[in-house]
């Protein structure tokens, strides 16, 4: 599955200095980054470039990452979301977990761990995708 693209994520957290300087680290590592400060603006990036990744914190002041989560899921149900919090709390991990996060992590997560996650969710963003055109393609009468 060569894909010459970089990987795109968004990064929503309404702490500015955590979410700047782990932006600049990701960028540094090859990642296409863009963020967010809250929910709202986050589903409102949504809507621009597709986006293969989003890092969400759980606990924010305008919508919590429970509820940013099952909105990306219902308008954009590939894009893989790593939820991500300064918490550790096994319900909401559970909770969004059964909702379609990709994985949990707590704060600060080792960076080589948090790119490790990102490349694996890419990954089963596109295995999907690939399923989703050779299903189109059959049903077509294409492949």
């Amino acid at each position: 599955m060569p894909d010459e693209q970089p990987t795109s994520v968004l990064l929503v957290d309404d702490e500015e200095a955590f979410r700047e300087a782990l932006a600049r680290r990701m960028a540094r590592k090859g990642l296409s980054v863009i963020t967010a400060e809250g929910g709202a603006q986050a589903l409102e990036r949504l809507s621009g470039p597709p986006v293969d990744v989003v890092v969400l914190d759980v606990k924010m002041p305008d919508l919590d990452g429970l509820t940013v989560l099952a909105r990306i899921k219902q308008a954009w149900p590939l894009t893989e979301v790593i939820l991500l919090s300064g918490h550790a709390d096994l319900p909401t991990s559970i909770t969004g977990l059964e909702s379609g996060a990709f994985d949990y992590m707590l704060k600060p997560a080792p960076l080589d761990e948090l790119l490790d996650k990102i490349s694996d969710a890419r990954r089963k963003k596109a295995v999907a995708e690939q399923k989703i055109a050779a299903l189109s393609a059959a049903a077509s009468g294409g492949a």
